[in-house]
């Protein structure tokens, strides 16, 4: 078993003032600092999503903006790897599977934003490639969503798409329950 953690669309755009303000975004990025620091100081890899838009009638993560920066919370530093993507799904048209494959990685951790978007997306397209995924769930973050003129919360939204990805597509845990459960099997 050789793990890996993705850090997926932690970009500023997703934080106050940002362009498409998430509900939990602090609160996420510091779990998801958590997570990242464990990984650092275990000399673990790591990889960083970053959505750049593609569409010229995107609304955020336009190129060469602050907004579309990954944020310091997370920043990445040394040799971990950014891949830049233009689709939801973090593996579609991006090297990202070659990637995890060149280093023999069995196992992914996943923290970021949006939940019901490109953590859905990712960790879905990651099981079915075969790897056995697991979700910091409260080092992710949503925001409200609407359907029929009806208006669902970001937590609703949140613990949706958590449990649907708990069913089959992955584990999810909490940052605490994670680092505990790292710290036991040392």
């Amino acid at each position: 078993m050789k793990t890996s953690l993705i850090l997926i669309d932690i970009q500023n755009d997703y934080f106050d003032k940002g362009r498409m303000t998430l509900e939990g975004a602090d609160k996420a990025s510091v779990n998801a600092r958590l997570i990242l620091d464990k990984f650092r100081s275990e000399g673990l890899p790591v990889i960083h999503i970053q959505h750049i838009a593609a569409s010229a009638t995107a609304t955020f993560f336009l190129p060469d903006t602050f907004g579309s920066e990954i944020h310091d919370k997370v920043k990445p530093i040394g040799n971990e790897k950014v891949i830049v993507k233009h689709y939801p799904n973090s593996f579609r048209e991006t090297d990202l599977l070659d990637y995890l494959k060149s280093l023999h990685i069995t196992d992914l951790v996943l923290c970021g934003m949006m939940t019901h978007m490109c953590v859905d997306a990712t960790t879905r397209a990651a099981k079915d490639f075969g790897f056995t995924c697991t979700v910091i769930g409260d080092a992710c973050a949503t925001k409200n969503m609407e359907i029929n003129g009806q208006m669902v919360k970001a937590i609703d939204v949140q613990n949706s798409f958590l449990a649907a990805l708990n069913y089959f597509y992955s584990t999810v845990v909490t940052t605490k329950d994670y680092l505990d459960r790292i710290k036991a099997t040392l």
